[in-house]
């Protein structure tokens, strides 16, 4: 039987061959022929549907170019769809709307270059730029715009994609670069408000009130020409600084509002008892009420005017090592008692082994404190005579430190 595209031989259903195609197989009869025929042609309006649905569609939207594969892959099934019909003027049809959207393409690719090239120009003008915040979000800003301008022509595709990003890459390494050297000028700063804390320290311990203010005064001056370093790792230096030189000031404020000077004598002499009594109470156990006389010790010492006869300096030193021991053996009883409830309970000798192991554990952190300051001192030069004092005085305290350890072993060895 046949029909105008196709016929029936041997209950097979034929299409004829069209734009260079051979005659093919479609199906094959099941009731009658003319049934199966009109089956085949209304497969073919279908796609007829089809084609006129995205003709229309390609008519109402703006994105046209999106259409082109869907144009092409419903192009290439048309070819092989098993339907009976005219399917060359279809073809064609599809075929001249793809000649439409790729002119349109084209337009709009050619559009896009321009665009990116303007892209490329703001990004260029504002590379170098220093004001990180501001100019970070301008290039967040313009790369979005980048994404939502659509492609260009595969031959300038990647070098207009590569120039953009050079340029975009070069501000974010510069910004990089800045972060970076901020981090290590930061780290050097923090070095520099740790070394004035040392003299801070140091000048609080200093002996005579009036030198230790004018190095306070100073150090506070240095401390507000220094670097910026973050607000965390800075207020923790500053707490002790600023405490440190309120010290300073409130004990240089008392010597300015002291009374009738001691004379030479009567002062050596209440040197000597006081140091004589701090001295006997470094040989007995800590208690509470032994503290709390050491304490008021220290009070009488603080009032006794500044400047001391020459020959009370070994006295001074004696009265300073006597008390750290006073106190050093407080906090080792605080310590032993933390560490373990039922210390009392033990038997003496354990507990003196117990005191034993903990201080010369601490012992060996001050040693090593001790060759650090050594170290220090050896190593790093500061061109101040205030400063070398302070490094020495630094020398001399952990030094006493460790002596003050290895006088209460001796002690507990002797029990």
């Amino acid at each position: 039987m046949e029909h105008p595209y196709g016929y029936i031989k041997n209950d097979k259903v034929y299409l004829k061959g069209f734009l260079g195609q051979e005659d093919r197989v479609i199906g094959e009869v099941k009731e009658d022929e003319a049934s199966t025929l009109k089956y085949f042609e209304e497969r073919f309006e279908q796609l007829k549907e089809k084609v006129a649905k995205l003709k229309n569609n390609i008519q109402e939207n703006q994105n046209k170019g999106s259409f082109l594969m869907k144009l092409i892959h419903l192009r290439e099934s048309l070819m092989q769809s098993d339907a009976l019909g005219e399917f060359e003027p279809l073809i064609k049809d599809l075929s001249e709307q793809e000649d439409y959207l790729n002119e349109i393409i084209q337009v709009n690719r050619t559009k896009n270059l321009e665009v990116k090239k303007t892209l490329i120009l703001e990004a260029e003008e504002r590379k170098d730029d220093t004001d990180w915040k501001e100019t970070t979000e301008f290039y967040k800003e313009l790369k979005l715009r980048w994404i939502k301008t659509g492609p260009v022509d595969k031959e300038n595709q990647e070098e207009i994609e590569g120039t953009f990003n050079d340029i975009v890459q070069h501000f974010f390494e510069n910004r990089r670069h800045f972060f970076e050297g901020l981090a290590l000028q930061a780290e050097e700063n923090i070095k520099v408000y740790e070394a004035l804390v040392v003299q801070a320290r140091e000048a609080h311990d200093f002996p005579d009130a009036k030198t230790a203010f004018e190095i306070s005064k100073k150090i506070q001056r240095q401390w507000k020409e220094a670097g910026k370093v973050p607000a965390d790792k800075r207020q923790p230096l500053w707490d002790e600084f600023s405490k440190l030189n309120n010290r300073i000031f409130s004990r240089y404020k008392r010597t300015l509002q002291t009374g009738p000077q001691m004379n030479p004598r009567e002062l050596m002499r209440k040197v000597e008892t006081l140091t004589e009594e701090i001295k006997g109470l470094s040989g007995k156990s800590s208690s509470y009420e032994l503290i709390g006389r050491a304490k008021e010790i220290q009070e009488e010492w603080r009032k006794l005017p500044q400047r001391k006869p020459r020959e009370a300096n070994l006295i001074v030193r004696s009265f300073q090592f006597f008390s750290d021991i006073v106190f050093e053996k407080a906090f080792l009883e605080k310590l032993v008692h933390g560490k373990y409830p039922d210390f009392d309970e033990k038997p003496e000798m354990e507990q003196i082994q117990i005191k034993t192991a903990l201080l010369k554990d601490l012992l060996h952190r001050d040693q090593i404190e001790l060759e650090a300051a050594q170290n220090n001192t050896e190593n790093f030069r500061v061109q101040s005579a205030d400063f070398d004092i302070m490094m020495k005085k630094k020398l001399f305290a952990v030094k006493r430190k460790v002596d003050v350890k290895n006088y209460i072993l001796k002690q507990l060895s002797f029990k």
